[in-house]
């Protein structure tokens, strides 16, 4: 049973702002939402996936990151049971 990596939204967001040069400050500001609810997406308090759109979006495009792709799942790696894609338990 073996498990691929999975890499979560806060990953993705702390790299994308990191590449970018950016604090959470700039983001936010970018994003035009307060800092600290930047800080609990990047933080993993909260997931983009579940949040309002327009947050979402804001946030995304704060950071280049593509929309689209994102709701694609293209940014994040999916967790993957071996075991479960065989049909065992």
């Amino acid at each position: 049973m073996t498990k691929q990596a999975v890499r979560e939204e806060k990953e993705v967001l702390l790299e994308a702002r990191k590449n970018l040069g950016l604090t959470q400050q700039q983001v936010a500001n970018k994003a035009m939402i307060v800092l600290r609810l930047y800080q609990k997406f990047e933080g993993g308090e909260r997931k983009l996936t579940s949040s309002v759109f327009y947050t979402a979006s804001k946030i995304l495009q704060a950071l280049e990151l593509d929309v689209t792709a994102f709701a694609r799942g293209e940014y994040c790696a999916v967790e993957t049971n071996d075991a479960v894609k065989g049909g065992s338990l």
